[in-house]
């Protein structure tokens, strides 16, 4: 035997000693119903009848509602949520064209967002197909198209000619809080109609898409521990109401279902992309051609403007619009447009569409002084 190796002997559990007290399990009587061990001549064990029979049932068609004592809140609430989400999320098998036929070459989740056909997923999850197959609960199977993608926000918008679809309910990722139960539904490793659950582990998370050689950031991503694997992409990570909050994206690390899944949030910025990519087919965005990050505000000027956070710029691409207008590493953004600005998000949000090509007033801090410089942003040409 190797020193330092503890051997594992098997216990013998012995009779107890006559000085030690001695249970008396005849003196205990258990509720329920008992059956004679002599009946019929056989040598049965006691209450087998409550082991056959089992609890009892809820009638047939009774209100599942009524009868939710049997579950704990935690339960009742998954099981609520995937009720009334599961018939909202889909399969989605994405093909390639090869030599005599087809192939399948991936595939992931989607949600069903209109009643005539309309469906979000990942754009990674559709990136570069030629066809596609859309399954549903009910056992139909559809051709789906791409109305468009933004790989810059990892979302695409799908239609199929399916009507009478359930769509689901999109909520609000601004309302969540760290702890939050969610749940996770999805086709995790083609597994369809697959239910996991957790919590929001983190919020404020970013994420960096790229296309082509553009990489943005995916503000406000949310980190939950639901267990993710491939092919839960583009499923939906809903809240205890059952209002979809985000769209399953990304596992962080090597391997699947270790706790850090993330999703895109559904709020705001994210509900004008969707919208944009059902009517347009593709996002415009203003350009400024810089990168920068948050940054404490100077004590004097935090209390004379009332914030604690500006935008410092750590980048200024060279003949961009902000190289044009005079923007310099180390510049403090504060205000864009007149509204103030603590994070890339609040860039994001306000370089959409509208301002493109308009003289946009930038107020900075610099060298101790405010300053006041205007950037007329060009269109993001992305891919």
């Amino acid at each position: 035997m190797m020193r330092g190796m503890m051997r594992l002997e098997p216990q013998l559990f012995e009779e107890p000693s006559m000085k030690e007290p001695v249970m008396d399990l005849r003196a205990r009587r258990i509720k329920g119903l008992q059956r004679d061990r002599s009946e019929g001549g056989r040598n049965e064990p006691l209450f087998i009848d409550s082991i056959l029979n089992g609890p009892t049932l809820p009638p047939a068609g009774s209100d599942p509602s009524k009868h939710d004592d049997a579950l704990d809140a935690y339960s009742a609430t998954i099981t609520r949520v995937v009720d009334e989400l599961a018939p909202s999320v889909v399969n989605l098998q994405v093909m390639r064209r090869v030599m005599g036929g087809r192939r399948v070459d991936g595939g992931g989740s989607g949600v069903v967002i209109t009643p005539d056909g309309y469906m979000l997923t990942s754009a990674h999850v559709v990136h570069g197909m030629d066809e596609g197959i859309v399954s549903f609960t009910d056992g139909r199977e559809f051709d789906f198209e791409i109305i468009g993608a933004d790989a810059l926000s990892d979302l695409a918008v799908l239609r199929t000619q399916a009507s009478d679809l359930v769509p689901a309910e999109l909520g609000n990722a601004g309302a969540l809080r760290v702890g939050q139960l969610v749940v996770a539904l999805g086709n995790p490793l083609g597994f369809a109609g697959s239910v996991t659950a957790g919590i929001v582990s983190a919020l404020g998370r970013s994420f960096p898409a790229r296309s082509g050689d553009h990489i943005r950031f995916i503000e406000n991503v949310i980190q939950t521990d639901a267990a993710l694997h491939p092919g839960n992409s583009g499923g939906a990570l809903a809240d205890g109401r059952g209002e979809v909050v985000g769209i399953n994206t990304a596992l962080v690390g090597a391997n699947a279902g270790q706790g850090l899944g993330l999703a895109v949030p559904i709020n705001e910025a994210t509900r004008k992309i969707i919208a944009a990519l059902m009517r347009d087919g593709r996002v415009r965005r203003a350009f400024l051609g810089i990168a920068g990050g948050p940054r404490p505000l100077p004590p004097r000027l935090s209390d004379r403007i009332g914030r604690d956070r500006g935008i410092e710029v750590v980048h200024v691409e060279p003949g961009g619009p902000g190289a044009r207008a005079g923007l310099a590493p180390e510049d403090i953004i504060i205000e864009i447009k007149g509204e103030p600005v603590q994070g890339m998000d609040d860039v994001q949000r306000l370089m959409d569409v509208g301002a493109i090509g308009r003289r946009i007033p930038v107020r900075i801090y610099r060298n101790g002084a405010e300053h006041e410089v205007v950037v007329i942003p060009s269109e993001l040409r992305a891919g």
